[in-house]
């Protein structure tokens, strides 16, 4: 049985169509305290139930309301509860980089064991430690071939005919986009940074000729889009003739649209993992690629007790 929080409705609909199912009912609404109420509208005793819920904005209603339908399960005699979160908000925050700070991705993956789940899929983590915050299976899932797919094909068509060069946008991204420039046969660069303040960045080098090429940047987000836009600047006026981005999860907070739309990055590939924001829908900067297939999938080999990282021929490591 397939369920969705209200951050991920539209995509629980697609892949519990994609499993030749209706999407299960559930009532969710909020008191006028603030106070989230959940009820399962049809019996899940014995059930294998799969929870689909982004914690996007707003993050903690998102991540609350979760927590909500796992206990809510749990205490209807479900089989087994299985949280399908294609974007684990609080994920940057994995390790305490200043004295006095939260390790707030254990945090999230605590409470997500006290409410009752069993087993967690999710997608593009920001940080492989993630993994080992749980003391459950935990399935991770990659929108990089879907990403290798897209880019091979307008390349096929004609639409990229000059060399290729993936950026990543810095050192700690370099293991993922040198995976993806070898799967896409383009060559590598790499962009340095440092981090002044909370969503501030400052590009400080760039490692790698991107000149007379096509440059893409990648990246598992894109939330203010501020380093992204530095990047791509200082990559365009090193000489590259076309500058794409593709990142998973397209957060999209605060500026970034407008930041995205002024910069001289020709288009921006996300997925469907974050729903689109009201001002991206509907421009061209913006192409949206979606992950039922990939989280439909994963949901039916969880169920039939088979591999999931067969799905991505074992290509669905964290890099």
């Amino acid at each position: 049985m397939v369920f969705a929080g209200r951050s991920s409705q539209e995509l629980g609909r697609r892949i519990a169509g994609r499993l030749g199912i209706d999407l299960g009912n559930v009532t969710l609404k909020t008191f006028a305290n603030g106070e989230i109420y959940v009820r399962f509208e049809e019996s899940v005793r014995g059930a294998d139930v799969f929870l689909v819920q982004s914690t996007s904005r707003p993050v903690n209603d998102s991540l609350m309301e979760l927590l909500i339908m796992i206990n809510a399960a749990k205490l209807a005699s479900a089989h087994r509860i299985t949280a399908v979160i294609p974007w684990y908000g609080y994920s940057r925050q994995d390790k305490k980089s200043a004295p006095r700070e939260p390790i707030t991705a254990k945090l999230v993956a605590d409470l997500l064991q006290a409410a009752g789940v069993d087993r967690v899929l999710t997608m593009d983590l920001h940080a492989g430690q993630v993994q080992g915050f749980f003391t459950i299976p935990v399935d991770h899932m990659t929108a990089l071939p879907m990403f290798v797919d897209d880019f091979k094909e307008r390349v096929y068509a004609g639409d990229l005919p000059e060399r290729l060069v993936v950026v990543s946008p810095d050192a700690g991204r370099a293991k993922l986009a040198n995976h993806f420039a070898e799967r896409l046969g383009a060559t590598l660069a790499v962009l340095t940074k440092q981090r002044p303040d909370h969503n501030e960045a400052e590009i400080t080098l760039l490692i790698g000729d991107v000149k007379g090429c096509v440059a893409i940047l990648i990246d598992d987000m894109i939330d203010t889009a501020g380093t992204l836009c530095a990047g791509a600047k200082v990559v365009k006026d090193a000489g590259a003739t076309r500058v794409f981005a593709a990142a998973t999860h397209g957060l999209l907070s605060g500026m970034a649209v407008e930041r995205l739309r002024e910069s001289v990055i020709e288009e921006v590939v996300i997925t469907d993992t974050v729903p689109l924001p009201d001002e991206a829908a509907g421009s061209d900067r913006f192409r949206v690629l979606s992950v039922d297939r990939i989280l439909a999938d994963s949901v039916h080999n969880v169920f039939v007790d088979e591999s999931v990282s067969a799905i991505f021929a074992g290509e669905n490591q964290l890099f």
